[in-house]
């Protein structure tokens, strides 16, 4: 387990573990972190090793490169704390951010590698982020798979929602609502809550923010503290959403059951679940096949499915 600091975290206006198609965020074993402004902000301090062209799906939507930048990370300086000794060392590997840094470059949290760009591996579903996972200095360190489970070392408020909201923002695929509203913008992180209960108590729910891609993608997590809280070591739980039932957890890991998330009483693909310190959080749709118009009231709900949407 590799734990990322708050220290880090809050360099970036929201981040997710599981809310993506690529299977490298299988488990929790990557960070989507997402600056404030079209810069790659680095999220460890230490000194380049390489940077690379990489190959990745090919989408008109998305630039016709894609990029490994590989960090062998100073861990005093990140706070990075890593489950194996500290004098094995540990490389972190970013993508999706065209590199303006060389090999033998020093870097400091927080510190520009870069334009971020969109890549064949998110486009068009979600906006530009910096993508990062650790490895141990003797694995493979180019292959997409292989990355270790990490810890976002923040508290994350679960903010309860009834399904309903205002349209504030719409794109090609998604549309965003005024609410839930966040609490504290720019103090603490938070999460749209999920209902989290053990089976044996089905009585003993307790509000966790849920992270990933509903249902599109096939699964999704509880986000930041759920290791440092035992989590991992909890009996399997059921996890619901608006009232219904939408997922099992297998330690902080969730997946989802088939369902199908309406607006309006029609089906969309899917909500778009993150970690966030922005001003205007709102609940985030994912509709490519839907039109809505700022000002739409919205209702959102769930049901269950014998076909649901999945992307990846």
């Amino acid at each position: 387990m590799v734990r990322l600091p708050s220290s880090v975290i809050r360099n970036y206006r929201r981040f997710s573990l599981y809310n993506s198609p690529y299977p490298a965020h299988d488990r929790g074993c990557a960070i989507d972190l997402y600056p404030a402004g079209e810069l790659g902000l680095s999220p460890v301090a230490g000194t380049v090793l390489e940077t690379r062209t990489v190959r990745a799906p090919p989408n008109p939507e998305a630039a016709d490169e894609e990029f490994l930048i590989l960090l062998d990370v100073d861990l005093d300086r990140t706070g990075l704390r890593i489950g194996w000794p500290a004098d094995e060392g540990v490389v972190a590997r970013i993508l999706h951010v065209r590199p303006h840094v060389s090999p033998g470059d020093v870097v400091d949290v927080g510190d520009p590698l870069g334009p971020m760009i969109r890549s064949g591996f998110f486009a068009p579903w979600v906006g530009n982020h910096v993508h990062v996972g650790f490895r141990r200095p003797e694995q493979n360190l180019h292959r997409a798979g292989g990355s270790l489970p990490l810890e976002a070392v923040v508290d994350v408020e679960p903010l309860e929602w009834d399904g309903v909201g205002t349209v504030t923002e719409t794109g090609a695929t998604y549309a965003v609502l005024d609410a839930p509203a966040h609490p504290a913008p720019g103090e603490r992180f938070a999460g749209i809550a999920g209902r989290v209960g053990g089976r044996a108590d089905p009585g003993g729910e307790t509000a966790t923010a849920l992270d990933g891609g509903l249902t599109h993608y096939t699964g999704g997590g509880l986000p930041a503290r759920a290791v440092a809280t035992g989590a991992d070591r909890l009996e399997p739980c059921s996890v619901s959403l608006l009232g219904h039932r939408v997922g099992d957890t297998t330690g902080r890991d969730v997946a989802w059951r088939n369902v199908d998330v309406l607006a309006n009483g029609d089906r969309i693909t899917g909500l778009s679940l993150f970690t966030a310190l922005d001003p205007e959080f709102g609940a985030k749709l994912v509709c490519p096949d839907r039109e809505f118009a700022v000002g739409d009231e919205v209702r959102v709900t769930v049901r269950d499915s014998d076909d649901p949407i999945r992307l990846g």
